[in-house]
């Protein structure tokens, strides 16, 4: 295997900790003003970026609020152009968030290695970006500190990440004491001067991303913070060195007053006018000279190994007296000196997961943020479970308890429970007929794999396939009809009414146009899945909105109703500027029952 690079992949120093929120790191990706960036990996082997917070920002109670809403935000943005969010702990003592890896240099990196880049990888790189801030402003966030080093260039299109972050940092107390937050060369005047901060702000942005891709510069130039923002409020950037065809889109972009900047999905639009040749994003959306920095990303450090158990010294017992007992009466002759799979740490309260490689060897599993405490039932010195009913320990050099007849006790055990279950299981209803669910009844639920409660397979439901489903602008359906007819919203909206899919069009304010659910989930396979129950089963990314800038003419959606459908709903494309109403065309295929009914979040 390939070393990776040593400038990449720094090493942990003696400050840094081995561990944080059960993620054992492995190397060091770098050091920003929001905190250190550590990589790791997941419990399946996948590498990720884990960043730990300044302990500057950890004591300020305002960012921990705003941290808390911001990670919680960011958590359900899932577009195809940013690094998701996979976990975080935003109470503990020095909050941490977790963003998939992207082996990628930063466009930062990239441009000061090899220059500006050429005119179709930069309005690859525009569209894929603003596709980006549809999805995190769909979340209800404002990225407020796009630049350079939060766009990472993978090999099949860029990623933006850190979105909403900077806002938790902006109402800190430290803002007023050397804290900058957003980078100065790429803020829009009315963050440099008031403060305001809209979806605009990050359109200015972005027409600074494309201009400093295209030409390998800022596009208010260099020099102190404090003149470059005096630039960008007053004067008008130097634009000369960008290529004809992107010169008065990124002046348009970069319009002082943020109503006259241009929308994202007319951005765009503009980006397929400018190409010669259809804009894809692939392998090949990069000049090759970018491919180094790629394959660099890619040889990543092995996962730290878990050390083995501490070899100990073969100890000779004391001779038994019956007039003294020890002092250790109690506990084991050989404590543990080392930890081990099946041995918790004696800070096994800190964070402790389920062991694998990789991770720290932490015997138990972590429920949410990974912040549990032992169960108080476990006793750290002998190493066995106690509790009412539960023998303790044996003390050292008593003799072992008498050995039972265990075996006609065993046989009588079992031949009685097999008895116990056939008199229930002629008591229990037949619960498989009626709705064609199976399972228990009651109280219990089933696992997403469908599951029932009882711990047996739910039998899959048969699907049923309705084709070319017109649904008009606020309106929406619901999955447990059959066939699914379009439902007017009224006037409160399609997206008030509790439809497992409706079709929301803003042509007043923002001309924003979405799919989206009141009543469960969504998900938007790419590519390279199929849509099929199985798939929509095991998907853990989820959105309840998904912009129609996002799809195309075949894209397919998972819909994850609350009352327990499932469907594969698959676009089929929009109405055309002329006719009458605004619809989109869709094709469905639902699993009736095929999960469990779930309350609403």
């Amino acid at each position: 295997m390939a070393t990776p690079s040593a400038e990449l992949f720094q090493p942990l120093r003696a400050d840094d900790p081995p561990v944080v929120g059960g993620y054992r790191l492995a190397a060091v990706l770098g050091t920003g003003g929001m905190g250190k960036v550590y990589l790791s990996y997941t419990p399946g082997g996948r590498p990720i970026a884990l960043k730990v917070i300044r302990a500057e920002f950890s004591q300020d109670p305002e960012f921990r609020r705003r941290f808390e809403q911001e990670v919680n935000l960011a958590q359900r943005v899932q577009g195809l152009y940013t690094a998701p969010v996979i976990d975080g702990d935003t109470t503990g003592q020095q909050p941490w968030l977790a963003t998939a890896y992207v082996p990628g240099p930063s466009l930062a990196h990239a441009v000061a290695q090899h220059g500006a880049l050429p005119l179709r990888s930069a309005l690859l790189l525009t569209v894929g970006v603003a596709e980006a801030l549809h999805v995190i402003h769909g979340a209800g966030i404002v990225h407020r500190d796009l630049k350079p080093a939060n766009v990472l260039l993978a090999g099949d299109g860029p990623r933006v990440i850190d979105f909403g972050i900077a806002r938790a940092a902006d109402a800190t107390s430290l803002t007023g004491t050397g804290v900058t937050v957003g980078t100065p060369h790429f803020m829009a005047p009315e963050q440099a001067a008031a403060g305001t901060v809209t979806p605009a702000t990050d359109v200015f942005a972005l027409g600074q991303i494309t201009a400093f891709a295209a030409i390998g510069a800022p596009a208010f130039g260099e020099g102190s913070s404090h003149a470059v923002l005096y630039r960008i409020v007053h004067e008008d950037p130097d634009l000369s060195q960008l290529p004809d065809e992107l010169r008065p889109l990124v002046a348009h972009c970069l319009s002082r007053d943020p109503a006259d900047r241009p929308s994202l999905t007319q951005i765009i639009e503009k980006c397929h006018e400018l190409s010669p040749t259809p804009l894809r994003q692939g392998e090949d959306w990069l000049p090759q000279t970018f491919a180094s920095s790629i394959t660099e990303r890619l040889r990543l450090p092995e996962p730290a190994p878990t050390p083995p158990p501490a070899a100990t010294a073969p100890t000779t017992p004391p001779p038994t007296s019956t007039a003294t007992p020890p002092p250790s009466v109690g506990a084991p002759p050989h404590p543990p000196t080392a930890f081990s799979p099946h041995t918790p740490p004696p800070y096994a309260n800190t964070a402790p997961h389920q062991y694998v490689a990789g991770r720290a060897p932490y015997p138990t599993p972590v429920p949410r943020h990974g912040h549990p405490t032992p169960p108080p039932q476990w006793n750290h010195g002998s190493m066995q479970p106690v509790g009412p009913g539960m023998p303790g320990p044996r003390p050292w050099g008593a003799p072992p308890p008498p050995k039972k007849r265990t075996g006609l006790i065993v046989v009588g055990a079992v031949v009685g429970a097999f008895a116990l279950l056939a008199i229930i299981g002629a008591l229990l209803p037949d619960t498989d007929k009626g709705d064609g669910r199976s399972g228990a009844s009651g109280s219990g639920s089933s696992s997403s794999d469908g599951t029932g409660a009882g711990g047996g397979k739910r039998p899959d439901p048969k699907p049923a396939s309705y084709k070319g489903i017109d649904l008009t602008e606020d309106y929406y359906l619901k999955l447990g009809d059959s066939p699914p007819k379009p439902l007017d919203g009224g006037d409160t909206g399609a997206m008030y009414m509790g439809g497992d899919l409706y079709y929301y069009y803003d042509d007043t304010v923002t001309g924003d146009q979405k799919l989206g659910t009141d009543n469960g989930k969504l998900v938007l396979l790419n590519n390279a899945q199929k849509g099929s129950l199985q798939a929509c089963r095991t998907e853990t990314r989820y959105t309840d909105k998904i912009d129609l800038d996002q799809l195309s003419a075949g894209s397919q959606i998972c819909v994850r109703s609350d009352a327990g459908h499932i469907a594969v709903v698959t676009y089929r494309g929009k109405s055309g500027s002329h006719d009458p109403s605004q619809y989109v065309t869709v094709d469905v295929t639902v699993w009736r029952n095929a999960e469990e009914p779930t309350e609403s979040d």
